[in-house]
């Protein structure tokens, strides 16, 4: 079986992944210093708010043309290009705030522009990292990948915060514009892979995309993942509000409170790395399905009573559990995904799944709310039976 380390032997497998590091960075950076800058410049949490939207909903709406691009042109083509044209929209809001020009409406529309083009990123690191190592090599590739996330979502925030801070917004924004550039220039190698094949093309790009969606709903395999995962991701997002409300009911406010939840979800962060480090070293072949079910419940069983029953100690070890888990399940759904679809598919199946993935957050999110504001316990048995439910999911993903 081949090494971690003979993969990253690979020049393409090794350009792709420091491709994906840096645009991932990049957009986890964007995401707070857009907060942040609609705080600073306009002192608006609505409008921070809608920033916030509008940097996420048009990507999802496009994802499914999204998918169809990438089948058509090739992933390492549609990578460079939204790295390239994320650069530009993110230099021009840098560029604005140094003039003083901007205002709510440019910076709402820079911001949905960025988010139109994210797709090809997201689905494309995926959709072409199969086709540069064999697939015994599938769950190795997919926990690197997995780990470049984990690792991503710890010092990304604390990066971006940190530049915000010292230098403000302009500063910040030319940094994650030039992680933008970096990204791009870091794929030219890998340009020349194109889609293995042309078969499932059936005419226009949006009958392609359609089609995807389509394709992604009636595969009995691909259904029941994106439902799993789903479900999965709703526990995930009332964490994501249950966590810090938990922190400055038993800590209190202020910065002390802020640098703990920072500091509990950093260690959440390492820990998933390494889960996924882990899986990825034993292997996950024909064995996706059981490691899905296996780690949603072992999730459920560490977010409820482990983090809602034993104070903050509780919670520190449960959300390193949760962590920990949350590598074997995204190696196992990523490796089962890429295994059972055809690669004249996958940038479709991968784009619309992740949307479909993506659907489960707005859901915890608002649901979240509304239970902490009633009960912290009860959002913690609630994202526990969201996890159960997915595990249960993972149980309609049809044998091998």
């Amino acid at each position: 079986m081949i090494s971690y380390r003979a993969l990253l032997r690979l020049d393409a497998v090794r350009n792709l992944l420091l491709a994906a590091a840096l645009v991932r960075l990049a957009e986890r950076m964007l995401g707070l210093a857009l907060v942040l800058y609609a705080l600073e410049r306009f002192h608006s949490p609505q409008l921070a708010g809608w920033v916030g939207f509008a940097a996420l909903a048009p990507g999802l709406v496009v994802s499914p043309l999204a998918g169809a691009l990438l089948d058509r042109g090739g992933a390492a083509w549609a990578i460079s290009t939204d790295t390239a044209c994320s650069a530009a929209c993110v230099l021009a809001l840098a560029l604005l705030s140094l003039a003083r020009a901007d205002g709510a409406v440019s910076l709402l529309v820079l911001a949905a522009l960025n988010s139109l083009t994210a797709p090809l990123s997201a689905a494309g690191v995926r959709t072409l990292l199969p086709s540069l190592v064999p697939p015994t090599a599938f769950a190795k590739a997919n926990a690197i990948d997995t780990s470049i996330h984990a690792a991503v979502d710890v010092c990304g925030p604390a990066l971006a915060g940190a530049l915000f801070g010292f230098g403000g917004a302009s500063v910040v924004l030319v940094a994650i514009a030039a992680l933008y550039a970096a990204s791009c220039i870091a794929l030219l190698r890998t340009t020349r892979y194109r889609p293995r094949s042309q078969r499932a093309w059936r005419g226009g790009l949006l009958e392609d995309a359609v089609a995807g969606v389509a394709h992604v709903l009636h595969h009995p395999s691909l259904r029941a993942l994106a439902l799993a995962y789903a479900l999965y991701n709703m526990g995930w997002a009332i964490l994501l509000v249950a966590v810090p409300v938990f922190v400055i009911h038993v800590a209190g406010g202020g910065a002390h409170a802020d640098l703990l939840v920072g500091a509990l979800w950093a260690a959440s962060g390492v820990a998933s790395a390494l889960g996924a480090l882990l899986v990825g070293q034993h292997g996950a072949a024909g064995r996706e399905r059981a490691l899905m079910a296996l780690g949603m419940l072992a999730t459920a069983l560490a977010i409820y009573p482990v983090c809602a029953w034993f104070g903050l100690p509780g919670l520190a070890v449960g959300l390193a559990l949760v962590g920990f888990l949350a590598g074997p399940v995204d190696v196992g759904v990523l490796t089962l995904r890429q295994r059972r679809t055809e690669p004249a598919w996958l940038g479709r199946v991968m784009a619309v799944s992740m949307s479909f993935n993506l659907s489960g957050a707005p859901i915890g999110f608002a649901l979240g709310g509304a239970l902490v504001a009633r009960s912290i316990t009860a959002a913690f048995a609630i994202a526990a039976l969201a996890c159960i439910a997915g595990a249960l999911a993972c149980w309609l993903v049809p044998k091998d």
